[in-house]
Order: C-alpha cells, then structure tokens, then sequence
C-alpha cells in the first residue's frame, strides 16, 4: 500500500483539494487498491471541519467528491506513517522538518516539486488570495505529475 499525505496550513482549502482531487485520480486510473490518501494541516485550527466552502465549491464544479473529509493536525508519527508527504509551500516544509524528529520514512517534498515547469515554487493558500481556480490548476499538475513519479518509483500501471 503506498501512502500519500498532503500537507498545507489548516487543512481546510489546499491539501484537501488536493487529497480529494488524488483520490478521483487514483480511482479514474483503477489504481485505488495500492494507495491510501489522506491530508493534514500544520495547524489545528480547523480539526474536525469539512473543507472550506470555496474549496468544496471549486470541487463541486469539478465534480469531485470530499464525502467524509475532515481537518486534522499532522503529528510526527505522520512522517514514518507515510510514503509521500506532500506540502503545498516552503514554510509547510520548515513546519515538517521541526517536526520530525529522526529521518522519516517519508520522501518529503513540495507539490510543485513534481510540476516541471521551475518558475512555480508553490501552492498559494487561496484562504488568503481568494484565487481558488489558480490553486486548483496548480493542484491537478501537481497531483497528476506525482502519480507519474509514484507510478514509476513503484512500477505501477493503470488497471493493475
């Protein structure tokens, strides 16, 4: 089973996009056998809330489901629980490395680390920006370029 984590802020707009947007990826390919996808905030804020109503609007639009999805605090436990841990920004990534305590388990990297083009260094919270359809396309490049990776590192193919 190969365990992705998307990491933002709260928990509430970028990474359960992008958790609900990997997960209808996941399924479209027929590969939901070998994943389990799950997102966490650094902060706890918002644990215990659905996504934030612009981001389930985004994912309506897109329909995409977030059926059950609540805000939850990423602990350190986290970073050995998972394969991937995937942060939307740099200070998500500050955030994650005080956080662990030894090396993780987990490859610990930036979405956009996985999009080819250099001149995208991040995800920007749309909480703060309001651009939730800039988020969303940053999210879908993102995710369907980690698939790629994941499928490669693990010589996964569609329908297996």
């Amino acid at each position: 089973m190969i365990k992705v984590l998307f990491v933002c802020l709260g928990n509430i707009c970028r990474s359960p996009m992008a958790e609900a947007y990997f997960r209808q990826l996941i399924h479209k390919k027929n590969l939901e056998n070998h994943f389990e996808i799950d997102s966490a905030g650094m902060g706890d804020w918002h644990v215990g809330k659905p996504p934030y109503h612009k981001t389930r609007e985004k994912l309506d639009e897109q329909g995409i489901s977030y059926q059950g999805m609540k805000a939850r605090q990423i602990n350190a436990r986290d970073l050995d629980a998972f394969d991937y841990v995937i942060a939307m920004d740099d200070q998500n990534i500050d955030d994650l490395n005080r956080l662990r305590i030894e090396v993780p388990k987990a490859i610990v990297k930036k979405l956009t680390d996985y999009i080819a083009d250099d001149s995208i260094d991040y995800v920007p919270d749309p909480y703060h920006t309001g651009a939730f359809d800039e988020t969303y396309q940053l999210v879908e490049a993102g995710c369907l370029a980690l698939l790629e990776q994941i499928k490669k590192d693990h010589q996964l193919e569609s329908g297996q």
